[in-house]
């Protein structure tokens, strides 16, 4: 162990300490390093922003790998924030993320609109009360029973998966259904091959997005990248330190947000929930078409990063949620939850990995296996995705 992979976790630490602290943005560390260090970093007094920003400096002059220079510029790039540096949105998301993100022109979301237009079934309203007609059709109720819905929905995602890169045959993956928290789906990996797919239940589940949550959240998504590069690169100390503000986690969300794509291509996600599913839920097919609904969800992830470019711009949030009203097809029990997101924090550029991720990804992975093996077994940026 090198003192400089040791000055690298307790930065991430020292800086994960300060964003928690703060109640920011609760963590931005992933952490399955040496237990002694955690502790350190959490028995130690707070450091100084401006101090960590001089660590990363001087981090950054000796890292030993592309890779982990663009781990430490983004580790910079928060504790400067921290600091109180406040620098445009995209110069601090190119800082911390590797890449650029750009406002997108309306157009691209009215062409997702008429996605959804064709693809949603045909009724009256609006389209945004077309899309919520149809998500209450496909709702599970009661959502007790959601976890042995997901069970099958693993069983098959790493079935799947595992045609693309071997999987441990002991791995065990639950699923929990969680109160109090802000997300609707999370995947974590507990080492040991264990993992959980934890649920919110006080959102109404969408039986028909059952396998783009799981196999973003499970597999091929962020437990099988977890789990994978465990054993892959176990040889990799810096690997147990995963900082999310970084470049490597746009590939991560550009990856779980193709993650259903890859393993069901065209309308197989859908003729496998109408087959193993629907049936015991007593949904019957309505003419809809899945796979272009996803498409189009994926696409209007971008109406977030628009959203937060004006946010910065000191848009009203009366302004702010007009506006997720009309791209996003946000209900308005929709918009408060989305306005707190678009606070200034630390996080803040997060959201724009989402879109800028997935378009990235999509034309170099989505039907190449070998690239997707590669996205799970290899510490790579946004700047080695290339056609």
């Amino acid at each position: 162990m090198t003192d400089w992979q040791r000055d690298y976790a307790m930065l991430a630490l020292r800086i994960d300490r300060l964003v928690g602290g703060a109640a920011l943005s609760g963590t931005v560390l992933i952490y399955r390093g040496p237990e002694e260090w955690g502790a350190q970093a959490g028995s130690e007094p707070p450091a100084a922003p401006g101090r960590l920003a001089d660590d990363a400096e001087r981090l950054l002059e000796s890292a030993p790998s592309p890779y982990l220079a663009a781990q430490v510029r983004a580790m910079r790039a928060v504790a400067r924030y921290l600091d109180g540096e406040r620098p445009p949105p995209a110069e601090y998301a190119r800082e911390c993320l590797g890449l650029e993100p750009r406002r997108l022109p309306e157009v691209v979301f009215e062409e997702a609109h008429a996605e959804l237009d064709a693809a949603l079934p045909k009724g009256r309203g609006s389209l945004a009360e077309r899309l919520r007609a149809w998500q209450a059709r496909h709702t599970l109720d009661p959502i007790d029973r959601l976890p042995d819905l997901v069970a099958k929905a693993v069983a098959e995602t790493r079935a799947r998966t595992n045609t693309i890169i071997p999987l441990p045959e002991d791995e065990v993956v639950g699923c929990r259904l969680v109160e109090g928290v802000s997300f609707h789906g999370a995947g974590a990996y507990e080492g040991g091959l264990r993992s959980t797919i934890h649920i919110n239940r006080a959102i109404p589940f969408n039986l028909a997005d059952l396998l783009y949550l799981v196999a973003h959240e499970g597999h091929p998504g962020h437990i099988a990248e977890s789990m994978l590069k465990e054993i892959h690169l176990a040889d990799r100390q810096d690997q147990g330190v995963r900082f999310m503000m970084s470049p490597s986690f746009v590939l991560s969300e550009g990856l779980g947000l193709l993650a259903e794509e890859i393993l069901f291509p065209g309308d197989e996600a859908q003729e496998w929930l109408n087959r193993h599913i629907f049936p015991d839920a007593g949904i019957r097919s309505d003419g809809s078409d899945f796979a272009a609904i996803h498409h189009a969800k994926n696409v209007l992830w971008g109406v977030w990063g628009n959203a937060m470019f004006l946010a910065a711009e000191g848009r009203a949030e009366a302004e702010l949620g007009e506006y997720l009203t009309r791209w996003a097809l946000y209900g308005d029990d929709e918009v408060a939850p989305a306005l707190g997101l678009l606070k200034p924090s630390p996080m803040s550029p997060y959201i724009f990995g989402y879109f800028h991720g997935w378009e990235l990804l999509r034309p170099w992975a989505a039907t190449r296996p070998d690239r997707v093996r590669r996205l799970l077994t290899e510490q790579l940026l946004p700047a080695d995705i290339a056609l």
